[in-house]
């Protein structure tokens, strides 16, 4: 039987649900730069050191769903049944499945996915820290290749291959939420012809 979260718990997932919500109606209404910790604390009817407890800056705030989804593509990819793969397509064809199951949770609130990208697109320090974080996404598919028993090299090319793929269907998608998952795949599909071993003629 699953535990329920204790009232402490209840309380600290509602401030912190409280702060990125004011976080994305101040960013919406201003634009990044010109809103500060103070003013998402004050929207969000918390303290600053409320706002410090969760987050390290506002920066931080545009990405409050990474560990998340990191959680739950590291619970998905070690429940899969089976052996590990040992090819790099193998191991492509079970990474972009999860890729896509990312996708989906990290679009399922269409405002917010299409304001963090927009957020993204205009703000340069921004997009250096996606690329930054994307690459945790890639050391935890990596990491959990290796543990089920991958060869090191087809796990490395796996899963920075499976970065690039969603940052490929990214850039296409834009800030068009419903379009991410089909041009990840799109993506992960174009390489289907580069890996087959035995092209049509």
């Amino acid at each position: 039987m699953e535990q329920r979260p204790s009232l402490r718990e209840r309380k600290q997932k509602q401030a912190r649900e409280q702060i990125v919500e004011a976080a994305f109606e101040l960013f919406a209404e201003r634009g990044f730069t010109d809103v500060t910790v103070t003013d998402i604390a004050e929207r969000a009817e918390v303290g600053r050191t409320t706002f410090f407890r969760y987050f390290g800056d506002k920066q931080e705030v545009v990405f409050s769903d990474e560990q998340q989804l990191l959680d739950h593509l590291a619970e998905r990819q070690r429940a899969l049944a089976g052996e590990a793969p040992r090819t790099l397509p193998a191991a492509l064809d079970q990474v972009r499945a999860l890729v896509l199951e990312v996708c989906a949770e990290a679009t399922a609130d269409a405002t917010h996915y299409e304001m963090h990208q927009r957020l993204l697109e205009e703000n340069p320090e921004l997009k250096d820290r996606s690329a930054r974080k994307l690459q945790r996404f890639a050391e935890l598919g990596e990491a959990i290749l290796l543990e089920r028993g991958t060869p090191r090299e087809v796990a490395v090319l796996a899963a920075q291959v499976a970065v690039a793929c969603y940052q490929a269907g990214s850039r296409l998608a834009g800030a068009d939420a419903p379009a991410l998952a089909p041009a990840v795949d799109m993506a992960f599909g174009r390489l289907e012809v580069l890996l087959d071993p035995n092209p049509a003629h």
